[in-house]
């Protein structure tokens, strides 16, 4: 296991564009990160830095304590888990998890004795004798990342592995994915643009957006407490819901609806008069009907998507769209008008021109 220190990492290409701007992290022994954000964010440049298979243009990497920017992928002792999977269609599963040690020259014994033992963890000791275009897509995933835990090295890291996979092979191989962390230990790095993956597998999520590092925390942390609307409305499924309004005499008005604001912010409502802030709610956080102690909204319902444990009811008010998630028991009819209660504890504001969080 290795721990890992990312100071102030930039990467700049030679046609100028930055990708990464001051990327910082301390990453712990034995650590599971998760680097998450959409299409561009910098999350796989980051990731192949670290691997060495990009240049680092600003910034210190250091390993276990030491500088490690000028070192090559192998002196870093990482192993990578691409999209693509990479095996080779020539090789048996056998060959392809014991390739990196029969480069290395590892007496055959002891390669037969740790492959058999890597492919009981992974559950492909019945397809060893296979080649890769027998398998199934997770099955082959999971020979890539038998190919990468064999090598005992010191970070794994892994790039949107799962991303090829249906939706049923991808809940299957999370799982499968932590179940492997908590036996091996290791230190582990895992991109992806998926929040769901990200919050069920990380210890820490690193939230990425046009390069620069948005939030660093636990998914707890993230989920809860956000420090501004991007990462507010990225974790979380469906997503928070914002709805935007000026104060007035310590209000915020939309649509039919005229909100209070000293409920949540006290005497500190005042200084926000004529700004214009985000109010934020998550769909789960909702109350049908009214209640103490909660922000009463007003809405026409759109649509209702029943989904079994919850419906996902659409609704507008005005200009203003949000989702709401309830009991299927209490699903409302479509273009009926409904009461909602939100309590004030889960309420959450937002600067309308910085969009970072109003504590």
């Amino acid at each position: 296991m290795s721990y890992l220190t990312l100071k102030n990492i930039n990467k700049i290409y030679p046609n100028g564009y930055h990708a990464v701007h001051n990327f910082n992290l301390e990453i712990e022994k034995g650590e599971f990160i998760v680097f998450v954000g959409p299409s561009g964010c910098g999350k796989s440049t980051t990731l192949r830095m670290i691997a060495g298979l990009e240049d680092i243009s600003n910034g210190e990497f250091l390993i276990n304590g030491q500088r490690a920017n000028e070192w090559g992928p192998r002196e870093r002792e990482v192993a990578m888990v691409f999209q693509s999977y990479a095996l080779y269609p020539q090789m048996t599963v056998f060959d392809n998890i014991a390739f990196g040690l029969t480069l290395q020259g590892v007496d055959e014994e002891v390669i037969e004795e740790k492959v058999k033992n890597t492919a009981a963890i992974l559950g492909l000791t019945d397809y060893l004798d296979r080649l890769p275009r027998a398998l199934s897509g997770g099955q082959r995933q999971r020979v890539a990342i038998g190919r990468a835990i064999i090598r005992k090295v010191g970070v794994f890291l892994m790039d949107e592995p799962l991303s090829n996979l249906d939706a049923k092979q991808r809940v299957t191989m999370r799982s499968e994915i932590a179940q492997i962390h908590r036996e091996t230990g290791a230190t582990t790095i895992y991109v992806t643009h998926d929040q769901t993956e990200a919050m069920t597998l990380a210890d820490r999520i690193v939230v990425m957006k046009e390069g620069y590092v948005q939030q660093i925390g636990t998914p707890y942390e993230l989920y809860m407490d956000p420090v501004n609307v991007f990462v507010a409305g990225f974790i979380g499924e469906p997503p928070m819901n914002f709805v935007r309004g000026k104060v007035a005499k310590g209000c915020l008005a939309f649509g039919a609806n005229t909100l209070d604001l000293t409920a949540k912010l006290g005497n500190r409502a005042r200084q926000f008069e004529g700004k214009e802030l985000v109010f934020g709610f998550r769909p789960e956080h909702i109350e049908l009907g009214k209640r103490e102690k909660a922000y009463q909204i007003s809405a026409d319902v759109e649509l209702t998507e029943m989904l079994g444990d919850n419906t996902n009811v659409y609704i507008t008010t005005q200009d203003q769209k949000a989702i709401l998630k309830v009991d299927p028991h209490d699903t409302p009819e479509v273009d009926s008008q409904i009461t909602f209660s939100i309590p004030y504890e889960h309420v959450y504001l937002f600067d309308g021109e910085t969009e970072e969080v109003i504590k």
